[in-house]
């Protein structure tokens, strides 16, 4: 059978309240982080893992067996998804984020390089069972940019050197055949 979709509505600033609206997206079932292309962070109870991703991105998974005791399924009614990250003097939200029960990832698209996030999860239950404590993960993205700054400059360093060559070849040849008839023939005119 296909894999279920995942539900979810992203609220700016902390809020998933007014203007959020529902989106789907696929499950990434089977994901691995790999050393070459990607960073994991697991938080202190195991659930929630980040894999942050080399392109800037970072795929969030969890699993509800490191939640304490086990629950009915059925009494699951979802996931609140907290972010927040560290500015120079103090700390600012970003998007919160409401996840449906069949959801176990979720892909934060664009995470700013340099920058400590803190991402929480919470599984949600219906009454009168309370929600276990959230899990939480702290992480840093890699700048893309200064990989991208590396790779441009070494680029363009290059382009520079053989530009230089060229133009000292140049110089030599403007030297070497158009400088000294000129002087050979004002030698000339001065003997004569």
């Amino acid at each position: 059978p296909d894999e279920p979709w995942c539900p979810y509505k992203v609220g700016g600033d902390g809020a998933a309240g007014a203007g959020a609206r529902l989106c789907f997206r696929p499950p990434a079932r089977g994901f691995q982080c790999s050393a070459r292309g990607c960073r994991a962070h697991r938080s202190a109870g195991g659930a929630l893992v980040a894999n942050v991703l080399r392109n800037g991105s970072v795929l969030l998974q969890w699993g509800l067996r490191h939640w304490g005791p086990p629950r009915p399924a059925a009494s699951l009614r979802g996931f609140a998804l907290n972010c927040s990250w560290d500015g120079t003097y103090t700390r600012f939200p970003c998007d919160s984020v409401e996840l449906g029960a069949a959801c176990r990832d979720y892909l934060l698209a664009e995470a700013h390089g340099s920058v400590r996030y803190r991402l929480c999860l919470q599984p949600r239950y219906a009454p009168p069972r309370p929600a276990p404590p959230a899990q939480c993960v702290e992480f840093r993205v890699e700048p893309a940019a200064m990989r991208d700054i590396v790779v441009a400059m070494t680029a363009v360093g290059g382009s520079i050197c053989v530009m230089l060559v060229f133009i000292c070849l140049l110089v030599a040849y403007i030297t070497e055949n158009l400088m000294s008839p000129a002087l050979a023939r004002g030698g000339a005119a001065a003997a004569a």
